[in-house]
């Protein structure tokens, strides 16, 4: 299992164990994660699972389509923001933190 702990906008701390074969999105919503909406279902379309990294893990480079979506989020971009449905778990991932936008 890999454990992913979410900061959520009223700085309390969710945390989440999951699988592999999820993306960072899944693991929000199926997990009742406030503030995550993922309203397209994870085909970077949306824009709600928008989340700022804490931490340092390795993660998976930009796509084109990411970054597009990222410009439009309703919550301020930082170099740190990524889309979660973009990030699919892998061993490297454990402990990595998240923290929720105010909005999405």
């Amino acid at each position: 299992m890999i454990t992913i702990t979410f900061i959520l906008k009223d700085g309390s701390q969710h945390l989440v164990d999951a699988d592999q074969e999820e993306n960072l999105m899944q693991v929000a919503t199926f997990n009742g994660v406030r503030g995550i909406e993922g309203a397209c279902g994870g085909f970077c379309s949306c824009a709600t699972c928008h989340v700022y990294v804490e931490s340092e893990h390795p993660l998976p480079m930009l796509a084109a389509e990411e970054i597009t979506m990222l410009e439009g989020t309703a919550a301020e971009r930082r170099p740190n923001s990524r889309l979660a449905c973009q990030i699919k778990l892998n061993p490297l991932l454990d402990g990595l933190v998240l923290r929720v936008p105010d909005t999405q």
